[in-house]
C-alpha cells in the first residue's frame, strides 16, 4: 500500500513538472501524459480546483466527486464505469461536468444507477456531455439549483425496457434548469417527482418508450419551447399544481392508449400558445381543476380533446381546431367548463355583423363522439355516411349532447393560422 501511494506522488509531482498545473489549482489529465488517471487527479485536486481531461477512453469504474471540482473535457473524452454501478457521482456542492461522454452503467433494477448522478449535491452543472447507453442517464435527487443543460442524452433503442430507465430524471429537487438537452431511446425521457419551482425549456424528447416528459407531486414548475415527439405517450402531468405549460410542440405522439398531453389530478394549470400535431389524443383532461387552456393549435389528431366529467373550471379560449378526427370528446356532463371564442373548422354558421365571431354558438361534442366513448369499437364506423347523419341531425336538433357544451362565440378565422403537417 505504501508502495503504491509514493507511486501516485511520484506521478502527480512528474505532473506537476512536466505539464502543469500553468495556472494554479488546474490538473491536466491524458493518456498519453504522466497522470493518466481521472480517479488519481479528483484524489489530489483541492476543493475549487480544475482537472482538464484530454480526448482519450478511461475505463476507471465507478468515480466519486467528493469535493467542489470543475471537471472538463478537452477534445470529447469517453469515460467508462466498466458496468460496475453509476459512472460519475457526484456528492459535493458546486461541482461542474462538461465535454465528456459517458457511458457503461449497470442495469439494475435495484439500484438507480446512472452515468452522472447527483445525490444531495447543491449547485452542480451537467454541460455540453454526451451521455449515452446508460440505464439512467443523469440522475439528481435531494438536490438544489441543479443545472442540465446542452446535454444529449442516448438510450440504446434495441434494448427491451425492462433494461430501459429515464433520460433525465430529477426526485425531490427544487430550483432546478434543464434547458437545451436532447434526450431519446429511453423509457421516460424526462422525469420529475417532487420536484418544485423549477424549469424545463427548449428541450427534445423523442422517441422514448413511455413519456416523453412525465412529473408527479411537482409543484409551480414551468415548462416552455420544448418538442415531444414519436413517443410512447407524450406528457404525463399528475397530481401537481401551479404548472405553466407555453410553446411546446407534441407532435405524432401515437398509440392505443397515447396522447400528447394528459393532465391527471392538476390545479391551477395554464397551457398556453402550444402546437398539437398527429397525436393519437392531443389532450386528455381527467380530474383537473382551474385550468387555462388558450392560444393552442390542435391539428390533424385522432381525438382534440377528451375532457371527462370530473373536470372543474377549465376554461378554453382562443384555440384552433383543425383537421381532427373528433373535436371533442366526454364520458359525462362537464358542466363548469367554458369554452370561448375557439376556431372550430366544422362550424357552419355565420357572421352577419362581420365582427369575427359566430352569430349562432357551436356544440363541439358530436353525437358520434359520445357513441365512440362508450363504445370504443364503433371507431371503425367513423367515416361512414351514418356517422355524418346522426351528427347532423344533432346538430339540428340536439338532444343527446350535453347542453353546456357549446362555444357561444366561435371565432369564424383562426387566430394563428394553421400548421403544415
Amino acid at each position: 500500500m505504501r508502495i503504491t501511494t509514493l507511486a501516485r506522488v511520484a506521478a502527480l509531482a512528474l505532473a506537476a513538472s512536466v505539464s502543469g498545473p500553468s495556472v494554479a489549482g488546474t490538473w491536466t489529465v491524458s493518456p498519453d501524459g504522466p497522470l493518466k488517471q481521472l480517479r488519481i487527479a479528483i484524489g489530489s485536486a483541492q476543493p475549487g480546483d480544475t482537472i482538464r481531461v484530454l480526448a482519450g477512453t478511461y475505463p476507471e469504474g465507478t468515480l466519486t466527486v467528493d469535493k467542489p471540482l470543475t471537471l472538463i473535457g478537452v477534445g470529447g473524452p469517453v469515460i467508462d464505469g466498466q458496468q460496475k454501478g453509476d459512472v460519475l457521482l457526484i456528492t459535493a456542492p458546486r461541482v461542474t461536468v462538461r465535454g465528456f461522454t459517458i457511458r457503461g452503467t449497470l442495469v439494475s433494477n435495484v439500484n438507480d444507477n446512472a452515468g452522472i448522478k447527483v445525490k444531495e449535491a447543491d449547485d452542480a452543472r451537467i454541460q455540453d456531455n454526451v451521455v449515452e447507453h446508460c440505464f439512467f442517464a443523469i440522475h439528481a435527487a435531494n438536490s438544489r439549483r441543479t443545472v442540465i443543460t446542452g446535454n444529449r442524452v442516448l438510450g440504446d433503442p434495441s434494448a427491451p425496457e425492462t433494461r430501459q430507465a429515464n433520460g433525465i430524471h430529477l426526485w425531490r429537487c427544487s430550483g432546478a434548469e434543464i434547458t437545451d438537452n436532447v434526450v431519446q431511446h429511453h423509457r421516460d425521457g424526462i422525469y420529475f417527482e417532487f420536484v418544485t419551482d423549477s424549469h424545463i425549456r427548449r428541450n427534445k424528447s423523442l422517441h422514448n418508450s413511455r413519456y416523453g416528459l412525465h412529473f408527479m407531486f411537482s409543484h409551480r414548475d414551468t415548462y416552455s419551447g420544448n418538442l415531444f415527439q414519436n413517443n410512447g405517450a407524450g406528457v404525463a402531468v399528475m397530481y401537481s399544481k401551479e404548472v405553466d405549460m407555453r410553446h411546446n410542440r407534441f407532435l405524432r405522439n401515437r398509440g392505443a392508449s397515447a396522447y400528447g398531453v394528459l393532465l391527471k389530478e392538476i390545479n391551477d394549470v395554464t397551457i398556453d400558445s402550444n402546437i398539437f400535431i398527429d397525436n393519437t389524443t392531443a389532450m386528455m383532461v381527467d380530474g383537473c381543476n382551474r385550468a387555462e387552456v388558450k392560444g393552442n393549435t390542435f391539428q390533424g389528431n385522432g381525438w382534440a380533446l377528451r375532457l371527462f366529467a370530473n373536470a372543474m373550471y377549465c376554461h378554453f379560449e382562443a384555440n384552433t381546431f383543425v383537421g381532427n378526427t373528433f373535436d371533442m370528446s366526454t364520458n359525462g356532463n362537464p358542466v363548469y367548463n367554458t369554452f370561448k371564442g375557439n376556431y372550430w373548422d366544422r362550424y357552419k354558421g355565420y357572421d352577419l355583423d362581420r365582427n369575427g365571431t359566430g352569430d349562432v354558438p357551436f356544440r363541439p361534442l358530436s353525437l358520434f363522439a359520445m357513441v365512440n366513448e362508450r363504445m370504443p369499437y364503433a371507431v371503425v364506423l367513423s367515416r361512414s355516411l351514418l356517422t355524418g347523419l346522426m351528427d347532423q341531425a344533432e346538430r339540428l336538433i340536439p338532444s343527446m349532447t350535453p347542453e353546456g357544451l357549446e362555444d357561444a362565440e366561435p371565432l369564424m378565422k383562426p387566430p394563428h393560422g394553421t400548421r403544415d403537417l
